[in-house]
C-alpha cells in the first residue's frame, strides 16, 4: 500500500470531525526538518490559521528533537485534529522507547541559550500536555486549540 493510499484509508476510517496522520521517524540527521515539511503540508490541507500552524510546527520540532536526542529509537509522530462546532484541537504525540543511558557532557559543551528549553516551549504553547508510559514506550503529547470555521 502506498503512502497516499494509507493516508486516504486513515482519513476514511477516522470518525467524523477527527483526522489522524502517523509518521515513523528515523533516528537520523534531517529527520526533524523532514517531518516539519510533511506536517506543514498536512496543516495546509487542514486550512489552519498561520499562527496556529507555526505553533504546531514548533511543538512538533521540540517533541521530535527531544525523542531523537534523548530517547531510544524508533520514534513515531502522531498528528491528529479534532473539531467540534466552533473550536478544535491539534494533538501532537511522539512515542519513543524511553530514555537513553544518561550521558554527562562537559559543562562547557552545553550552551544554555540553545538547549534545555524545548519542553518549556511546549508547555507555553499547549492548552494541555503530558507524558504517558505504556507497553509500546513513552508518549509525550501536547494539544493546541484553535478557533473553528
Amino acid at each position: 500500500m502506498t503512502t497516499a493510499q494509507l493516508e486516504a484509508a486513515q482519513l476514511e476510517a477516522a470518525p467524523r470531525g477527527e483526522v489522524e496522520h502517523v509518521f515513523p521517524m528515523p533516528p537520523t540527521p534531517g529527520a526533524v526538518s523532514g517531518a516539519r515539511r510533511r506536517v506543514r503540508e498536512v496543516l495546509a490541507d487542514w486550512n489552519l490559521a498561520a499562527d496556529t500552524a507555526e505553533d504546531v510546527l514548533l511543538v512538533v520540532s521540540e517533541l521530535l528533537t527531544n525523542a531523537i536526542v534523548h530517547a531510544l529509537p524508533p520514534a513515531t509522530l502522531r498528528l491528529s485534529r479534532r473539531q467540534a462546532d466552533r473550536c478544535g484541537a491539534i494533538r501532537v504525540e511522539v512515542t519513543d522507547m524511553g530514555p537513553t543511558t544518561p550521558r554527562c557532557p562537559a559543562a562547557s559543551a552545553i550552551d544554555p541559550d540553545e538547549h534545555g528549553r524545548g519542553l518549556a516551549i511546549v508547555h507555553a504553547l499547549a492548552a494541555q500536555c503530558g507524558v504517558h508510559a505504556h507497553s509500546d514506550g513513552i508518549s509525550r503529547w501536547a494539544e493546541l486549540r484553535f478557533a473553528g470555521s
